[in-house]
């Protein structure tokens, strides 16, 4: 039988066939594909034709589809549904696909036909995207080792090996630190508790087969029972699990494993002539140099951590109100951050979360990208890989332009946090491909026959994710290396931080935010009190942000810590980390960082890109408004559009005009006046 994973998806829309796809399916389907990748490359190499841009990057942009088929379906699903088999695979495929990379970068015939065209590329009579893309492919060989001989190239491919192994068992750790902790709770510890996190306990105890409510490491349900439960001691308990996952001894400890790989990141970085893995990771970012993160960080860590520390000292009064003479702990600033935000704004998350439906949301996201960019979603009744999952055609003026699926809850198999993937990315060259675009979650699921509901945090964060989807299903380029979210690490996150923007326009919310029982719209009063706590917290918000990003950037810069964790008390005592706070991630669970590559030395990118949505949202008010269509064409054409297709100061500039400075986020994060 013809393994699915290989086959011609006779699917709607090319979508992988879920429903035929069996786990025991992957390893063989990898492997051929990985066979088949590689003879097209050695057939690119081997060309005895004098290397053009058609035979040589065409080509190059071609080969490996069968291999992007099949490596799509299976990360997106071990990320998102995990289980035993996936996960062994997932150690075992690691290793081999670095392998499998290190010997294309490796092929010096291929290497000498990119390296002759960029000599000769002013000669090629190449458009903008095409130069581009050369440049970027020349550059990604070099910075890949290409040019390394002998021994030192037989060591970066070890270590990148064993970096993809490390990358791996980090996450997988994290996940079952994640999945197999949790806090019974009986009747009289619900007490205090909202009737929206009773439910939530509730639906956790459901999920896992128990007879009563829990409380488990998903974010959407630790987060809001530390919000709000009266009992000091199970807030300690909850937090203090929640704050050493990777860090419990034992085989899912993750502390070794960042020992090591920032080790072999700072030998990665020399052997290509770097003086540590900072100045080569941001060579190619915006930001370019350590300093320039360093300086941006700390510009707004003084005036947040001035905010945090009068936060903590008016929470310290309320704290002693309640007969505890102890300091303020990290388990209290939550608690008594909300107490305060009732007092100072008379807003109570229980009287909002009834408002803020994930279906009305999920609408309210949908309706603004209709109004802004035209673009019509029809849902689809087609096999997923979850029974949690959903789907929708993209189209515009009748023209189909991706499927977009939402998978929102938590569960035990799914990695924390929430990002966007795709299954396929959009290019028109050598082949046309539409996008496939998936946003991840990890809402609280309700009880049987409930809605769901989601904190303001969680609005916010399905309006980010859905940016970021938009960014690739506008994507119009010819080449999928470019295409949608292949931009510089502190650009990506402009699009899914610009979108939040329109989660607080007072006509959306007062169109989507309807109490899930009775229908009736936000009254005016509670939406107006919403929009004047938007920056409520933000001394804590970005002190235990920037935090994670200064250690983040340290660890990279100069030579590796024999021990993070030190480095880590060193670096967050340096800069008066308030006691009261802790990092957003900690070393053992920092899974941006150590995961994989994506985000180390590069944290920061979220701030980078929040000084240019701050700026960019600005645009819109300055012209006519929220939904002003010339700037919505603008953003379209100059940023969403364009993905990695120009450098992306260039591309910010065609939008705005301007490079901004940190003042519109100091303002937007009510930090200045």
């Amino acid at each position: 039988m013809t393994n699915p994973l290989l086959a011609d998806w006779q699917t709607p829309f090319d979508l992988p066939p879920f429903d035929a796809i069996d786990d025991a399916d992957f390893a063989p389907a990898i492997d051929t594909a990985l066979a088949e990748h590689m003879a097209e490359i050695e057939a690119i190499a081997d060309t005895p034709e004098p290397p053009d841009f058609e035979n040589t990057i065409v080509a190059l942009e071609g080969a490996g589809a069968a291999l992007d088929k099949v490596l799509g379906v299976f990360f997106n699903l071990a990320g998102a549904d995990s289980n035993p088999a996936r996960q062994a695979l997932q150690r075992d495929v690691s290793p081999k696909l670095a392998a499998h990379s290190s010997a294309i970068y490796a092929n010096r015939a291929l290497f000498a036909r990119i390296s002759e065209l960029w000599d000769r590329r002013d000669t090629l009579d190449l458009s903008p995207e095409e130069a581009r893309v050369l440049y970027l492919t020349h550059r990604g060989f070099v910075r890949a080792g290409a040019a390394l001989e002998g021994d030192a190239a037989e060591r970066m491919r070890a270590v990148k090996s064993r970096l993809a192994v490390l990358g791996t068992q980090f996450t997988q750790n994290l996940l079952k630190d994640e999945a197999e902790w949790f806090l019974p709770l009986s009747e009289a510890d619900l007490e205090g508790l909202p009737g929206f996190v009773v439910d939530a306990a509730r639906a956790a105890g459901e999920a896992a087969g128990a007879e009563g409510p829990r409380v488990t490491l998903s974010r959407s349900l630790i987060t809001p029972f530390l919000q709000f439960s009266p009992r000091r001691d199970l807030r300690e308990k909850a937090w203090r699990a929640w704050v050493m996952r990777g860090e419990n001894g034992g085989e899912t400890d993750n502390r070794g494993i960042a020992a090591e790989v920032l080790a072999l990141r700072a030998e990665r970085a020399q052997l290509l002539g770097y003086p540590d893995f900072a100045h080569y990771k941001l060579e190619t970012e915006m930001a370019g140099t350590p300093d320039r993160v360093r300086a941006l960080l700390m510009a707004v860590w003084e005036p947040a951590r001035a905010q945090a520390l009068s936060d903590a000292a008016e929470m310290e009064e309320m704290l002693r109100a309640d007969g505890i003479t102890g300091p303020l702990e990290p388990w209290d600033w939550r608690y008594y951050a909300e107490k305060r935000r009732q007092a100072l704004h008379d807003l109570d998350e229980s009287e909002l979360k009834p408002y803020l439906q994930l279906d009305r949301m999920v609408e309210a996201a949908f309706a603004c990208a209709n109004r802004l960019f035209g673009l019509e979603f029809r849902a689809l009744d087609v096999p997923l890989y979850h029974p949690d999952c959903r789907a929708w055609e993209v189209t515009r003026n009748g023209t189909h332009l991706a499927v977009f699926i939402a998978d929102y809850f938590a569960r035990s198999s799914k990695r924390s946090g929430a990002w966007c993937s795709a299954f396929r990315t959009q290019a028109r060259r050598p082949r046309v491909e539409t996008p496939i675009v998936v946003n991840v979650c990890n809402f609280s699921k309700p009880s049987s026959g409930k809605p769901a509901l989601l904190s303001y945090d969680d609005a916010r964060t399905l309006f980010h994710e859905f940016g970021h989807a938009l960014h690739q299903m506008l994507s119009d380029v010819e080449f999928g290396s470019v295409s949608g979210t292949s931009v510089a690490r502190d650009f990506v996150e402009l699009p899914s931080q610009l979108y939040e923007h329109w989660l607080e326009v007072p006509e959306v919310l007062a169109e989507f935010a309807t109490h899930a029982e009775t229908g009736e719209a936000m009254p005016q009063a509670l939406l107006d009190k919403v929009l004047a706590a938007a920056t409520f917290d933000m001394g804590f918000q970005t002190v235990e942000y920037v935090g994670s990003a200064l250690v983040d950037l340290e660890f990279h810069s100069g030579p590796p810590p024999a021990d993070p964790m030190q480095k880590q008390a060193e670096v967050l005592e340096g800069i008066g980390m308030p006691r009261a706070i802790t990092m957003r991630h900690a070393t053992p669970h920092f899974a941006h960082v150590f995961a994989g590559d994506g985000y180390s030395s590069g944290y920061y990118s979220y701030m980078w890109s929040e000084v240019m949505d701050a700026d960019a949202f600005a645009a819109f008010e300055e012209a006519g408004g929220a939904f002003d269509p010339a700037m919505a064409e603008r953003l379209e054409q100059h940023i969403l559009s364009r993905g990695g297709s120009d450098e992306a100061e260039t591309l910010y500039m065609a939008f705005r005009g301007k490079m901004p400075g940190v003042e519109a986020l100091l303002k937007g994060r009510g930090l200045a006046a």
